[in-house]
């Protein structure tokens, strides 16, 4: 068995702070864009790849350490995920061309990975079910919270000491959390747990992919992650432009998505260890489905306006958090044995999803709210939908019934 945590609130902030490392190092960045590619000379398109190549390389870390750490443990490979992130953070900060940019983003997202998907895979190796779905939830509330601040401190520290001046933080916020992880977290998962071979871990993918309860869970968490990148991607042109709202005043409605999110995520802590993760996964689904088709409607006919947009994209972006910690809490229940694995692999999928979610509606982009409308609208039912792929009983032994 893993032993005990002695301050399970203090290990909560301290796992969230991990789960932010991907959050927080796009967050922060998005306002120097501009910026570095006048210092460094190299044109705006370049810059944005630094972002791209973080998503691709976080969504391809997270495939490799789950299973790693379902075969060697989790202790290490968190410990060398930080340490990479810290050296590719000095590296960032030193970059004198914009291709020595990409390549330490690249290992920087590698290094992140680790600390992401590692955090909740010790979640689900020191928590049963319903307890693992509130401390995961919990956890998305600290990270929504770094969300919302990451850009204001990243303004802030342009403005103070120039854009350099992020990745030192980040890095000195890495190596904080180096040496919280080295004081207060031991190895969680035992080594007669551990998968016999690398091999026999990795194959652990094609064992969960085939599970249908495994791809409900798994798709229900990404199209509904899906359909808040869209919102992420759409909402500036569809609020500016389209609607004439100002900057400032769009920054007060994205807000308001993200006070949602915070309120919904407070109200599953609160009932998931009474109702179950299965009942608000229904709850939070149906929400999605109903604000998304709602959403399709108004974007096709141009009924309701501004107001009743960003009533219907405020319902649907509260319950993203809620269903990512109810579904990932339940994947790690049923597949304890490959933990890791099913983890990176969920993980890795929610990102990809909604990157793929992202560049659909920018391709559909009209200059209306039809093609945010109809994404949204879309990834919200089949949010729903995919629940019910985790009623169809399990193939084989290798998921486990929730404990």
């Amino acid at each position: 068995m893993p032993p005990a945590v002695a301050n399970p609130q203090r290990l909560i902030v301290l796992l969230a702070a991990l789960v932010a490392f991907g959050p927080l190092s796009i967050d922060m960045y998005l306002p120097s864009l501009p910026l570095i590619a006048q210092d460094l000379g190299a044109p705006e398109s370049q810059i944005q790849l630094t972002i791209s190549v973080f998503l691709a390389g976080l969504c391809a870390g997270m495939l490799v350490y789950g299973p790693l750490s379902d075969r060697f443990g989790r202790r290490k490979l968190l410990l060398g995920g930080i340490a990479l992130y810290m050296l590719a953070s000095i590296g960032c900060t030193l970059a004198a061309k914009a291709e020595q940019l990409v390549f330490w983003r690249i290992l920087q997202a590698l290094g992140g990975a680790g600390a992401s998907v590692l955090a909740r895979t010790i979640v689900r190796d020191l928590f049963p079910l319903k307890d693992a779905a509130r401390v995961l939830s919990l956890m998305h509330l600290v990270t929504m919270f770094a969300t919302l601040i990451a850009p204001l401190i990243g303004g802030y520290l342009i403005l103070l000491a120039g854009w350099r001046s992020l990745f030192v933080v980040l890095m000195v916020f890495a190596g904080l959390c180096l040496l919280a992880v080295a004081w207060k977290i031991p190895e969680t998962h035992p080594t007669d747990a551990r998968g016999a071979s690398v091999g026999a871990v990795f194959r652990a993918y094609g064992h969960i992919a085939v599970q249908p309860q495994a791809l409900g869970y798994i798709l229900c968490m990404g199209l509904s992650f899906g359909g808040m990148f869209a919102f992420i991607t759409a909402s500036p042109f569809v609020y500016i432009q389209y609607f004439g709202v100002s900057p400032q005043q769009y920054a007060w409605l994205f807000s308001l998505n993200v006070g949602g999110i915070i309120v919904a995520t407070l109200l599953n802590a609160r009932l998931v260890t009474r109702l179950g993760p299965q009942r608000m996964l229904v709850f939070g689904a149906s929400i999605a489905a109903l604000s998304g088709l709602a959403l399709a409607i108004l974007g096709a006919s141009g009924l309701g306006g501004l107001t009743a947009i960003v009533v219907c994209l405020l319902f649907y972006v509260s319950v993203t958090g809620m269903l990512g910690a109810n579904c990932v809490a339940s994947l790690l229940a049923r597949f304890h044995k490959q933990a890791g694995a099913a983890a990176g692999l969920a993980v890795a999928l929610q990102f990809g999803l909604g990157t793929a979610a992202s560049a659909l509606v920018s391709t559909l982009h009209d200059g209306s709210p039809l093609p945010m409308s109809l994404v949204v609208g879309a990834t919200g039912i089949g949010s729903l939908l995919a629940l019910l792929l985790t009623r169809i009983p399990e193939r084989g032994a290798t998921a486990t019934q929730e404990k």
